[in-house]
């Protein structure tokens, strides 16, 4: 599916199997080798049945295989969340990415609570930090496939990880709250945060494994917790303090002329602008001066967040013309999860604006033709449970989001059941005559 945000796919039977899955690609090696820690962090939990557990362990497989681990280099890691987080392996444990998909396939599922929050946490204090024996200085990139629930809070442990300078990829399977996940994944998060089905994880496989390279890249400068007034910047170690220095360079865009610098030690490997103008861009550029070696200068644009209004400040106009449209905005990026012979599970992410909305109809008939069935679902739920389907039988489901101005807005999708026993017809008794006996030919 082109375009990697917030991807949503799903398959029907005879579309493309579960064993058709193309292989692995092998990949090639890189003009500059990727560098860098990678935890996968797993749903291990009681939430996941245990064969959505199998297929995203062959998924996980298949990131990891043609990865180039090794002393030195890339290093992997893999966390289950449960009641409590378990190691799988840590970081260094395999020197190769096929080594390292064994011990994926051969890892067994935890069970227990959804304890994510704990899990993350443990992932910081235990493997991340430098004081439990982290590379400094090095990417660090957190792939966490979740069902899309927690039974504790994610957000703020995960922002400290964030803070650590971690990029998060986050792959859900189907359910949870989309803008909860758009906000614990990196920016922006139609590159970090996929939507797939448990099926169909085999879908986003290379673009997912080559944006993880992308970003354990050395020589690469990236930006991390923007806010409407700053950002952060970090690079690997690229001198020493003996060395050379580095020159950084800010400049908007709008404004060529307005440029600032800043000088930094050979042994830096992050700077903070602060005090910049919201919804904003940027062009930054990091000029390495080393009489040892030349290095080139890397450039990176980034653009701050909107601002927010302060007190007693009035909308701006662009705001309050953009506001009719938001309120209206309907739902967004079906996913279809949890499909049965007789049942399926239909969930959707609405749009920011969508909490004027007062409830959803959802509608499904099947492809072929036939009676259509329509469900309620009150605001402030975006999934529901269809049921009574036939096996093996592709549907058209359609969310309508209603509104208070009597305005509605729908988005459809396609969905397939599982194949399944279909029932038996029943027999017709043979008529016969009073007083006679029936005879079988």
């Amino acid at each position: 599916m082109p375009g990697g945000s917030s991807t949503m796919a799903q398959a029907c039977p005879g579309d493309l199997g579960q064993d058709s899955a193309p292989p692995a690609r092998r990949v090639g090696p890189p003009a500059s080798a990727p560098r860098g820690d990678l935890m996968f962090l797993l749903d291990s939990s009681a939430s996941v049945s245990h064969y959505e557990f199998s297929r995203v362990r062959e998924f996980v497989g298949q990131l990891v295989a043609p990865l180039p681990l090794g002393t030195g280099a890339l290093r992997a890691s893999l966390v289950h969340v449960g009641t409590r987080p378990y190691t799988e392996f840590p970081f260094g444990q395999h020197s190769s990415g096929e080594a390292a998909q064994d011990a994926v396939r051969a890892s067994v599922q935890r069970m227990g609570d959804t304890h994510t929050g704990l899990a993350l946490a443990y992932a910081k204090e235990q493997l991340f930090a430098e004081a439990a024996g982290a590379r400094p200085g090095v990417p660090k990139v957190l792939v966490w496939v979740t069902d899309g629930g927690s039974s504790d809070p994610v957000g703020p442990p995960m922002q400290e990880l964030k803070d650590l300078g971690v990029t998060v990829f986050i792959v859900s399977t189907g359910r949870g709250n989309f803008l909860e996940l758009s906000a614990a994944a990196s920016a922006p998060a139609e590159k970090h945060l996929h939507f797939v089905d448990v099926d169909d994880l085999h879908i986003i496989v290379q673009e997912l494994r080559g944006s993880i390279l992308d970003a354990m890249r050395p020589q690469q400068l990236r930006a991390t917790e923007i806010t409407s007034s700053g950002f952060r910047l970090a690079w690997p170690p690229l001198l020493t303090a003996d060395s050379g220095y580095y020159v950084l360079e800010l400049v908007p865009s709008a404004q060529p002329g307005s440029a600032r610098r800043q000088q930094l030690p050979g042994n830096a490997t992050d700077w903070t602008w602060a005090g910049l103008d919201p919804d904003t861009d940027y062009d930054v550029a990091l000029v390495p001066e080393s009489n040892v070696r030349l290095l080139r200068p890397q450039q990176l644009r980034v653009r701050t967040r909107p601002g927010e209004a302060g007190p007693g400040a009035g909308p701006a106009p662009t705001q309050l013309a953009a506001l009719p449209a938001l309120e209206e905005a309907g739902p967004e990026r079906i996913v279809i999860s949890h499909a049965r012979p007789r049942s399926l599970r239909v969930s959707w992410a609405p749009a920011l604006g969508a909490a004027a909305a007062l409830g959803y109809h959802v509608q499904f008939g099947p492809l072929g033709g036939g009676a259509a069935q329509r469900v309620e679902v009150p605001a402030g739920r975006n999934c529901t449970t269809l049921q009574g389907l036939a096996p093996g039988t592709a549907y058209l489901v359609t969310v309508t989001a209603a509104f208070r101005s009597g305005r509605e807005s729908a988005l459809s999708a396609k969905a397939c059941t599982a194949d399944g026993p279909r029932p038996r017809p029943r027999p017709v008794p043979r008529a016969s005559t009073p007083g006679t006996a029936s005879r079988e030919p």
